[in-house]
């Protein structure tokens, strides 16, 4: 297996530096067969890329995810495969952010995921005029104290809103932001104040 290399976040989780990104089997791209898309996953193993990225929103990749692994886990002890870490999203819709409500998108991304806790979720909020982020956020780092996730992230926050978030006391592991080579200078802020706080 190639060497690629690793960055540790700031809860201990080791991962690839080049994630292996599940969007392209949410279904938007057409059809996918979820067998050859299990089945490719190992081309990734093999080159030593272990770290996966997907979402709730994204179509079956989840379940994907979660049917790989538990391949990878029933192999004899011979064969063992390197560990996956994999890195899911929470994109809520607008609504009351109680406990049972996040505790519940947790658990079922656990069960699609075939896992018994979480390596990292990455929230996503929509509208920042609802604030019920921060409950939600809330939440997600007591179930994150309760064993339920390693690394608690984000998604395309911006930075006001990621100071008003560890200003709150939630510690936050990374900001995944969308930022292409054109717009460098637009990101650079968020990728500034991002690395600050690994």
């Amino acid at each position: 297996m190639a060497q690629v290399p690793k960055v540790r976040l700031a809860g201990g989780l080791e991962i690839c530096r080049i994630l292996n990104g599940m969007w392209q089997v949410s279904g938007a791209h057409g059809p996918v067969d979820h067998p050859k898309a299990v089945q490719a996953m190992q081309a990734y193993i093999d080159a030593g890329l272990t770290t996966f990225d997907m979402a709730d929103i994204y179509g079956p990749a989840e379940e994907i995810f979660g049917h790989f692994n538990s391949q990878l886990k029933s192999k004899p002890s011979c064969d063992a495969a390197p560990p996956l870490q994999g890195l899911t999203k929470w994109v809520p819709r607008p609504g009351p952010m109680d406990r049972k409500v996040v505790e519940k998108a947790l658990q079922r991304s656990m069960a699609r995921m075939q896992v018994d806790s979480l390596d990292c979720v990455q929230f996503h909020w929509w509208d920042y005029s609802d604030n019920r982020y921060l409950q939600a956020l809330g939440h997600l780092s007591d179930l994150q104290q309760d064993g339920l996730i390693r690394e608690l992230a984000l998604t395309n926050f911006d930075t006001q809103r990621l100071e008003e978030i560890t200003n709150k006391g939630i510690r936050i592991s990374s900001n995944q932001v969308q930022c292409l080579l054109p717009h460098s200078l637009i990101c650079l802020p968020h990728l500034s104040l991002a690395f600050s706080l690994a």
